[in-house]
């Protein structure tokens, strides 16, 4: 369990760099097919990917030390500033640190060392880098979800989660299901209530659990986002009219159906 906790603390710290860096590099990729579209010259940009420039603090631009991206333990030996200009380093860092370890440590728990295992971890920590990104962002990166949908369909072919047939039900079943809501929504009230990543998303969600765990993976997204919503209107003020992200609840609610999504079907659907 410790190897696995330390490897998870270690892919959580490399998840913060994709959080942070994977919309940027979207954002510039769209710049550059607006300008191939104009028929002008993309801006001259020096390169930027998941690997360059090294990790350095963004107010100074001081390179960070080694050590000091040690996971959870260099924030804390830094005390959560950075060591050359003394600017406040959020500690969202180590909570998706945290997260990627512990999610390591139950996934190991609930498969044992195992390739589920393996498939587990990849789940989760996509998972974790959606969630934040759709935060920050309100974008569910094709580069994420659609890997992570034909990865499910592929380890479900060995019948590693569910069986094949139950898998690409789930993923299509997933797929129109939000899109459905989608549309109805935008018939309705005239605009639209969603993106299309969620229904990427939630389609990823089914290739890997099947389409029976679809109607618990909907409830609880929902029920998740209800009370983060609400805690948002009431203890930081947030305007309710401002539109919230629906993947990470989508996230949130695939990561329980996966651990314990059998348990709670058993409990609506006994017998």
């Amino acid at each position: 369990m410790v190897v696995v906790a330390i490897v998870g603390l270690c892919v959580g710290s490399f998840l913060n760099v994709v959080i942070h860096r994977l919309p940027r590099m979207m954002e510039a990729q769209w710049r550059a097919e607006c300008a191939a579209i104009e028929g002008r010259e993309a801006p001259a940009a020096e390169r930027y990917n998941l690997w360059t420039p090294a990790s350095h603090c963004p107010s100074c631009g001081a390179s960070i030390k080694a050590w000091h991206n040690v996971p959870v333990a260099g924030w804390l030996a830094l005390r959560g500033r950075c060591a050359a200009c003394r600017a406040p380093i959020s500690a969202r860092y180590p909570l998706v640190e945290l997260l990627g370890g512990v999610l390591a440590v139950l996934a190991a728990w609930r498969f044992g060392y195992s390739a589920a295992l393996a498939g587990a971890l990849v789940y989760c920590w996509a998972l974790i880098a959606l969630t934040f990104i759709d935060f920050d962002t309100q974008l569910l990166p094709d580069d994420i979800t659609l890997p992570l949908l034909w990865l499910g369909l592929a380890l479900n072919a060995f019948g590693l989660y569910t069986d094949l047939r139950s898998a690409v039900l789930g993923a299509i079943s997933g797929y129109l299901v939000l899109w459905a809501v989608y549309w109805l929504f935008r018939l309705v009230a005239g605009k639209e209530g969603m993106g299309y990543g969620d229904f990427k998303l939630l389609a990823a969600l089914g290739a890997w659990l099947g389409w029976q765990m679809l109607p618990l993976i909907v409830l609880l997204s929902s029920v998740v986002g209800a009370l983060i919503g609400i805690g948002l209107v009431v203890f930081k003020g947030r305007d309710h009219q401002i539109p919230l992200a629906f993947g990470p609840y989508l996230a949130i609610a695939g990561g329980i159906a996966l651990f314990f999504g059998k348990p709670l079907m058993a409990i609506y659907l006994p017998g």
